[in-house]
C-alpha cells in the first residue's frame, strides 16, 4: 500500500509510515473530519473540480498551512531551533545597510555563488545576454526549486519557509552586486575589481546594455527591500506553522 499524505510504498501490516511517520488511522480520520467539515483530500491535491468548490485560496491552503495530525516532540524543537537561527540572522541582514556588503560576506554567500556560476553556464545556451543574467537567475531558482519540492513534493511547509527564507537572502544578497554596478570596486571571483576587468561585471554588463546602469542604485535597493519583505513573510508563515504544529504534538 502507499502512505496517503506522502505517497511512500508501506508494508501492509505497518501501522504508520516508515518515511513522514504519520499513524494511517489517525490520518484518515483527520481526512475524514475534514470532509465533514467540506473540505476534501482531492482539494488538498488540486482537484480542479474541488478548486472549483472551494477556490483557489482554499487548495493552496491546504499545502501553505498543512500540519501532520501527530507531531513528533523533538522534531518540533528542531524546527524551532531552525527558525530561531534563521529568526535572528535574518534580522541581522535587515538591519544592516545594504551598502555594507554584510550579506555579501556571510557563510551563505559560498553557498549562493555555486549556483550564481551554474547559472552562467546553463543559459549562456541562451545567448550571450541570458548568460550574464543567468548568475543571478540560477541563485535564485535554487532555493525556489527546493521551496517548490518542499511544499508541494513532500508536503512539508515548514522546509518550504525555510527555503524561501534562503529565496530572500539570495534577493539580498545580489543586491550589493546590483549597487556596484557603476562604481565596480567589490572584488569579482577572479580577484579583480570589474574596473581592473572591463565587461568582467555582471550588472555593469547587464545595466549597461539595457541604459539603465544611472539607476542602478535605486534598481540594487529595490531588489534588497523585496528581499526584506519576502524574508518578512517567512517569519510569519514559520510562526505561524510552529504554533500549529505545536496544537498537534504528541505527548512522550
Amino acid at each position: 500500500m502507499k502512505c496517503p499524505k506522502c505517497g511512500a510504498d508501506q508494508r501492509d501490516e505497518s501501522p504508520e509510515c516508515s518515511r513522514c511517520g504519520i499513524v494511517f488511522e489517525k490520518y484518515r480520520a483527520y481526512l475524514e473530519s475534514r470532509e465533514r467539515d467540506g473540505h476534501s483530500e482531492t482539494a488538498a491535491l488540486g482537484d480542479p473540480d474541488a478548486q472549483e468548490t472551494g477556490g483557489l485560496w482554499n487548495s493552496l491552503k491546504e499545502y501553505v498551512l498543512f500540519v501532520e495530525p501527530r507531531v513528533n516532540p523533538f522534531h518540533l524543537v528542531g524546527r524551532i531551533l531552525v527558525y530561531l537561527l534563521l529568526f535572528f540572522w535574518g534580522w541581522k541582514f535587515i538591519l544592516t545597510p545594504m551598502e555594507s556588503n554584510y550579506v555579501g560576506s556571510s557563510f551563505l554567500h559560498a553557498v549562493n555563488l555555486p549556483f550564481h556560476e551554474a547559472g552562467h553556464v546553463i543559459f549562456s545556451f541562451l545567448g550571450e545576454f541570458m548568460g550574464v543574467l543567468g548568475g543571478f537567475l540560477g541563485q535564485l531558482i535554487m532555493p525556489l526549486v527546493c521551496f517548490g519540492a518542499l511544499l508541494f513534493g513532500t508536503r512539508d511547509p515548514f522546509g518550504a519557509s525555510a527555503a524561501l527564507w534562503w529565496t530572500a537572502e539570495s534577493l539580498m544578497d545580489s543586491a550589493p552586486y546590483i549597487n556596484d554596478a557603476r562604481a565596480q570596486v567589490l572584488i569579482l571571483l577572479g580577484g579583480v575589481t570589474g574596473r581592473e576587468a572591463p565587461g568582467f561585471h555582471d550588472w555593469n554588463n547587464l545595466l549597461g546594455r539595457l541604459g539603465l546602469l544611472p539607476h542602478a542604485h535605486a534598481i540594487a535597493r529595490t531588489v534588497y527591500s523585496l528581499g526584506i519583505a519576502l524574508m518578512l513573510v517567512t517569519f510569519l508563515w514559520g510562526a505561524v506553522l510552529l504554533y500549529r504544529q505545536y496544537k498537534n504534538v504528541e505527548s512522550l
